[in-house]
């Protein structure tokens, strides 16, 4: 089967590969020339472990090109996805579908036989039936179908998601469509990995719905954690216990700096707009979104105590500032919070980060990017373990707390443990939902 995908940001690139790895014919479309040339060339323009191997492979193939030509991309294809962002939009936390209607319209103008018009940018409900609209409106004559297929991809384990998903949730208004769907899927039903079909509402309500509830797990464990700190409970405990309930899961519970990433912000936003258009206010969610802000700003006081009431002259070293390990990107990441107040307060931030310096560089201006964990400790007044990337887990302690002016760690990762930090020579520890060490008295 051709599919054609309009978009290769981090979906659209995903998901193309993923479905030439399956065998379809995938043309991969973008308006932007220097990521065509760039993919052309082999190079990836995002950072997703094992996405640069699977691209080279399908490409060899045959399976899988890119190119700026609309037209040439539709030509025989029996399924064309959208795949564009659709940012909060300013003002009013609306999703803004500008980028996906313009593609409806250009997919109305170009294509010139039967197609199933696939919405995988995470849209309002009601969005597929505008995009039916907009399309019938600009070409009367076409022929065609919609349907909603949301992503469910976790930046740094997308490939995996996508070959081995929990499910996949396709909406449509008829078998045709259905079938057609059912083709590109194909692969994992053979393999009987669950497909959700519904109708449009239902597929975009979905992806609304669970992500705005995964988000409020991490904002509900962020909230406990904050009460274990006083009440002398470890989080990490009280969370092993809750998980152990079928009825709760042990995943997005592990206390942090808050929730950060390309989604949860911007659907969080989304799904409480929706609600108040409705007259059904999305209570819990309004919540969640102010309480993540205020996470944030809790890490803030939590490094400021670590100082001695200020960060005015401090040093402080910063390991990983991209929202989660395995990705480079930093969209909504608690660091574009937290690192922002230290250099405001007057501290000189030294920042280390695997692949966060390319985004980086531009999001936080007025820090010092240095290799790695050791150099950003030397003569530091603090370290602060921001992200948790593997090169982070199995730090040499001593050594850290030998290069340091005064050896404090804000584990806001929870990695190591008060033992841990004691036995290296830590004067002060502070974790999320722990008891942290008193400065040592001579």
């Amino acid at each position: 089967m051709k599919i054609a995908m309009i978009g290769t940001g981090y979906v659209g690139l995903v998901s193309g590969v993923c479905f030439s790895d399956f065998g379809h014919e995938v043309v991969c479309v973008d308006k932007d020339p220097q990521k065509i040339e760039m993919l052309t060339r082999g190079e990836v323009p995002i950072y997703e472990p094992g996405l640069d191997t699977l691209m080279a492979k399908n490409v060899a193939a045959g399976r899988l090109s890119f190119t700026m030509d609309l037209t040439a991309a539709l030509e025989g294809a029996q399924a064309v996805f959208i795949a564009v962002g659709t940012p909060t939009r300013r003002g009013d936390g609306h999703a803004d579908l500008t980028y996906v209607m313009a593609a409806a319209e250009e997919i109305a103008t170009t294509a010139d036989h039967h197609t199933v018009i696939v919405t995988k940018s995470t849209v309002p409900v009601g969005t597929n039936k505008q995009v039916e609209h907009v399309i019938r409106k600009t070409n009367p004559d076409l022929d065609f179908d919609v349907a909603s297929n949301p992503e469910f991809l976790r930046e740094g384990a997308a490939i995996d998601d996508f070959m081995k998903p929990d499910r996949v949730v396709v909406g449509v208004q008829n078998e045709r469509a259905a079938a057609v769907m059912a083709e590109i899927y194909r692969p994992l039903y053979l393999r009987d990995f669950p497909i959700v079909t519904t109708d449009l509402e239902s597929a975009e309500m979905i992806k609304y719905a669970a992500n705005a509830f995964l988000a409020t797990k991490i904002t509900f464990i962020n909230e406990i954690a904050a009460l274990c700190e006083r009440v002398g409970a470890d989080v990490k405990q009280v969370s092993k216990g809750m998980g152990m309930d079928g009825r709760i899961g042990n995943k997005f519970l592990h206390a942090g700096p808050g929730y950060g990433g390309s989604c949860f912000p911007k659907d969080t936003k989304a799904l409480a707009r929706i609600g108040q258009d409705h007259a059904v206010p999305m209570q819990i969610t309004e919540t969640v979104i102010s309480v993540n802000e205020e996470v944030k700003r809790r890490m803030v006081d939590k490094l400021r105590d670590l100082c001695d009431g200020s960060f005015n002259g401090k040093t402080i070293g910063i390991l990983g500032v991209t929202f989660k390990p395995n990705t480079d990107d930093m969209r909504d990441a608690p660091s574009l919070t937290i690192v922002p107040a230290l250099v405001g307060g007057g501290a000189k931030v030294r920042v280390t980060d695997p692949q966060g310096k390319h985004e980086g560089e531009a999001l936080l201006p007025g820090v010092t990017w240095v290799e790695d964990a050791y150099k950003a400790a030397h003569k530091a007044d603090l370290l602060v373990i921001l992200t948790e990337w593997n090169e982070f887990r199995a730090l040499d302690l001593k050594k850290l707390a030998r290069k340091m002016v005064s050896p404090r760690l804000a584990d806001l990762r929870n990695i190591y443990s008060v033992k841990d930090a004691k036995r290296a020579g830590f004067e002060a520890y502070e974790s999320i939902g722990r008891s942290g060490l008193e400065p040592q008295v001579e």
